[in-house]
């Protein structure tokens, strides 16, 4: 959605066969007039009308990517041959292309997500460049097959002239924002996305709010190679927001709400049905924040966020194939202003910050461009106390020829700037740089750092193998007599990144010190870390220690061990109750599942990881190894899916059937009942659902904040009608005619992993030279008619236990009518 200069809202519907929508609002803030605009655009992620032009960030005659309107005969509307193509943006889905801004500077920016390339046509002197992936260790993918193959820079900016002639990447090491915006001080923010499939997974981290600087690096990867924030080579978040599926932001410098409101940076999460209202306050050159729940409601499926001309905050519902609805918030006060100055802010505190902020800009400005004067300008602030500032210098001195700058950084003594110099050479220089640079910090005596600095440290030598390579057996066995006297730390971080070094080593001790961390852990994720860490290494082991760490995976994955349960015909690794994970899990984790109204439960990925990381470590056995472990390396039997009952055929049931009735799920329902409909109908196999269930279809804990009981009824009844692209299986047909599909789990340049089957362990291996074609399979994973041998009560029992999040004390299983009130489940209705 984006406002035009005469204030009509312009929307985009998803499907490709709805044109884009223009609705005219009168002084009350209603809809009085929709008209259809005729330019042949569809299925829009990203609309700005800037430069007396509509942007459209979506699909049309040229394929995906970014459009130009113009309405050259100045008819008020606009026509197929007003379209002009500005770049072509590769990948489809909700990853894929996104938003679309007009910058303080009036050049267009565009946001794309995590599987979409970056464009052709790139200016050589970008400013994000020398990406990599960085890791030192063996990745897994995603155990289901999410982003597998997505490789650096994953989600990115990109900014071009109003013309589309020149574009430049700016920055990147996103994972799915779909919106950002400039703040009235012209910087900008954006809310990335999670990996909820990587709860309770070490690796994981929430969706948070962050600040896009220029030449910015966030640091996602795929699979299990996402950064942790601490690396010196990226950017923290400006603020940790939980769970959640982000969609639209939009600072409210337009609005007539209270200045508070005015000044905040507003964030939707489609997942929860929230509106966070973000509060940012200066620190050095970015910034600070904390949020509150401005507006919530259940379903309320938030997709995008405006603010009219007359001051009114504009937001619209909708997305994979549910209702869309339009919605106005306004203040009812006196008008505050619209002014757009920060002047009356200032204070002699934040005049410090404006001065940090404009040195940030001014280093920003070597970004990616060779000019051997950033050399100068930068190197006194490589030692800054403020990581964007110290981030910034680097990246300038990293544009510049290295000859030019790697003295310096070798015989540089102050330890920030020498820390932050080497990691620009780590990164930067070649593999004949390698002994010089690691022999040079020893100039800095490890005891001597801060917690800060000894990961910086860590963090320069593991790029330094990454980039430049194994050392030499002598540097080598330095690197071990010095890592291996620190290991194990009393700091977790610490241990984290020592633990991979010395791996990688091969160090005499690692095993054993990594297992005895191993059992020593306090969550969950801390004892995922080594055991992953550990799967790969081939050498140091006893046959005790091998023994010792398999047995760590039965404890992990096999029921009856008192930690763990299965829930009847589940592969879903789950705390046997919330109780349990309290202790297993950090407070922070938890908390951000009860600001969102639900237990919480492990990732979808979470245990076919585990399944993945056993099966890796049972390949690094040698014979023998593998002979005397006998059993301990055999993947643990899954219980047996039960009915809870014997069941017969009642009827095929259609949407029509029970559209009627659905009123009656709000009370009066049975939750027995609804538990057992959910196990009969064969649910749990492949959904997470209140701490239980399984890993292939869609988590439901929280699908009554995003979607009407006629929407889930509709996705039980008819599963393929809407297929999100996160869930679809492909079809890939090869030259002898042969075809499979499944869920493609694995990609590299020679071949493509499909799964089949979710539920078992097939997996279909097909060399890509042999492949004619691969499309979207229009066919639901999810079986029709599951619900056939129920009868009507049993679904609207389900359908109650669906929308109470498996709650037992909801207000569905009273006996008692709720009253209704306005915004409630079955009452609210959008504004018109």
């Amino acid at each position: 959605m984006t406002t035009d200069s005469d204030g009509r809202l312009i929307i985009s519907p998803q499907a490709d066969n709805q044109p884009l929508l223009r609705l005219t609002l009168s002084r009350a803030g209603q809809v009085s007039k929709i008209e259809k605009i005729r330019a042949p655009l569809h299925q829009a992620m990203g609309l700005l009308y800037a430069h007396k032009s509509l942007y459209v960030n979506g699909h049309g005659p040229n394929g995906t990517g970014l459009y130009r309107l113009i309405d050259a005969n100045h008819n008020d509307n606009f026509e197929t041959n007003e379209v002009h193509f500005l770049k072509k943006f590769e990948r489809e889905g909700e990853h894929g292309y996104h938003a679309v801004v007009l910058g303080p500077d009036n050049m267009i920016y565009v946001m794309n997500g995590n599987h979409t390339k970056v464009p052709n046509g790139i200016a050589a002197e970008s400013p994000h460049k020398n990406y990599q992936e960085d890791f030192l260790l063996t990745r897994r993918w995603d155990a289901r097959g999410h982003a597998a193959g997505i490789l650096a820079p994953g989600g990115y900016v990109v900014r071009g002239d109003p013309e589309g002639k020149k574009w430049e990447l700016l920055l990147g090491g996103f994972r799915n924002c779909y919106d950002f915006d400039f703040s009235p001080e012209g910087e900008l923010f954006t809310f990335d996305s999670d990996m909820e499939w990587d709860w309770g997974l070490p690796w994981y981290r929430p969706t948070r709010i962050d600040h896009c600087v220029v030449g910015g690096e966030f640091g996602w990867r795929s699979g299990t190679a996402l950064w942790p924030e601490y690396y010196a080579d990226s950017l923290p978040g400006t603020l940790n927001i939980g769970i959640g599926s982000p969609t639209g932001v939009k600072f409210g410098t337009k609005s007539k709400f209270p200045e508070k409101y005015k000044r905040a940076l507003f964030a939707l999460d489609w997942s929860y049905g929230r509106i966070f209202a973000v509060q940012l306050h200066p620190q050095g050159a970015s910034y600070s924040a904390n949020c509150e729940v401005f507006l919530k409601g259940k379903p309320l499926n938030l997709t995008d966020v405006e603010f009219g001309k007359d001051g009114a905050m504009y937001f619209i519902t909708g997305g994979r194939g549910t209702q869309s609805g339009l919605y106005r918030v306004d203040y009812e006060g006196a008008a505050p202003g619209f002014e757009r100055s920060e002047t009356k802010h200032k204070t002699a505190a934040n005049k410090i910050t404006v001065a940090a902020r404009e040195l940030r800009h001014a280093l920003e400005k070597f970004h990616g461009k060779k000019d051997a004067r950033g050399i100068d300008f930068a190197w006194p602030h490589l030692g800054s106390p403020d990581r964007f500032i110290r981030y910034a210098a680097r990246v300038a001195v990293e544009s510049q020829d290295v000859p030019l700058w790697k003295g310096r950084a070798i015989s540089e003594t102050n330890t920030e700037a020498g820390l932050t110099a080497l990691l620009a050479l780590a990164r930067r220089g070649g593999p004949a740089t390698q002994r010089d640079l690691l022999l040079a910090l020893k100039k800095f005596p490890f005891d001597s750092l801060s917690i800060t600095q000894k990961l910086e440290n860590l963090r320069i030598i593991e790029l330094s193998f990454i980039r430049q390579g194994k050392p030499d057996p002598d540097l080598a066995a330095l690197a071990v007599e010095k890592l291996d006297r620190l290991y194990p730390n009393e700091n977790e971080l610490m241990n984290r990144e020592l633990s991979q070094l010395l791996i990688y080593l091969e160090a005499p001790n690692v095993v054993g010190k990594t297992l005895e961390l191993l059992d020593k852990s306090k969550t969950q994720e801390e004892q995922v870390h080594y055991a992953f860490y550990l799967r790969n290494l081939k050498t140091g082991w006893s046959l005790e220690q091998r023994k010792h760490y398999f047995e760590w995976f039965r404890f992990a994955q096999e029921p009856g061990t008192g930690e763990v349960t299965y829930p009847a015909g589940s592969e879903y690794h789950v705390w046997a109750n919330q109780k349990k994970a309290a202790e297993r899990h950090p407070a922070t984790l938890l908390q951000w599942f009860k600001e969102a109204d639900r237990d919480y439960g492990d990732g979808a990925s979470y245990h076919k990881h585990l399944v993945n990381f056993r099966k890796d470590a049972v390949t690094a056995l040698s014979d023998d190894d593998r002979l005397a472990l006998g059993s301990l390396t055999a993947d643990p039997a899954l219980a047996a899916f039960k009915l809870t009952r014997d069941r017969q055929f009642v009827r095929e049931w259609k949407p029509s059937d029970l559209e009627s009735v659905l009123g009656e799920v709000s009370h009066g329902r049975n939750f027995e009942s609804g538990k057992a409909a959910f196990n009969d109908s064969q649910c749990i196999l492949c959904h997470s659902f209140s701490s239980e269930g399984g890993s292939v279809g869609p988590e439901l804990t929280a699908a009554a904040s995003k979607y009407s009981r006629s929407d889930i009824l509709l996705s039980i009844l008819e599963p393929s009608r809407v297929i999100s692209d996160q869930y679809e299986n492909t079809t890939v047909i090869k030259k002898d005619g042969d075809n499979a599909t499944g869920r493609i789990v694995d990609e590299d340049d020679k071949r493509v992993v499909v799964e089949p089957n979710p539920l078992t362990s097939e997996r279909v291996e097909i060399n890509k030279s042999d492949i004619e074609t691969r499309h979207p399979s229009k066919v639901s994973p999810m079986p029709e008619g599951l619900v056939n041998q129920l009868t009507k009560e049993e679904i609207l029992d389900l359908l109650a236990y669906i929308e109470s999040a498996g709650k037992e004390k909801a207000a569905n299983f009273t006996n008692s009518a709720p009253t209704r009130v306005s915004g409630s489940n079955q009452t609210k209705e959008p504004a018109h």
